[in-house]
C-alpha cells in the first residue's frame, strides 16, 4: 500500500468514530467512484461501445464468463472483454 502509516492510522480513527450508517454511506460512495473509473477505463478502451455493451463489459469485470453467458448470454472472451 502507498499510504503512510499516520495517514492511515489517522483513516482508521475516522472510521472508527463513523456510526454504522455514515461507514455505509462512505462504502456507497467508494463503491460509485470505483465503478466510475471503471466506466471511464472501458470508454476508453472501446469508444465504440454503446451503453448496453459498455454495462456487459461492467459485470464482466465482476463476474466469471460462464455468469456471463449464462445470465446474459454475452460471452467476454468471443466480445474481446
Amino acid at each position: 500500500m502507498d499510504t503512510r502509516p499516520e495517514v492511515e492510522q489517522m483513516l482508521l480513527e475516522a472510521y472508527r468514530g463513523m456510526s454504522p450508517s455514515q461507514k455505509l454511506r462512505r462504502v456507497h460512495e467508494l463503491t460509485r467512484a470505483a465503478r466510475q473509473l471503471a466506466l471511464a477505463r472501458l470508454r476508453e478502451e472501446h469508444p465504440q461501445a454503446g451503453p448496453r455493451e459498455l454495462a456487459l463489459r461492467l459485470a464482466a469485470l465482476r463476474f466469471d464468463p460462464e455468469t456471463m453467458v449464462r445470465a446474459f448470454g454475452w460471452d467476454p472472451g468471443e466480445q474481446g472483454g
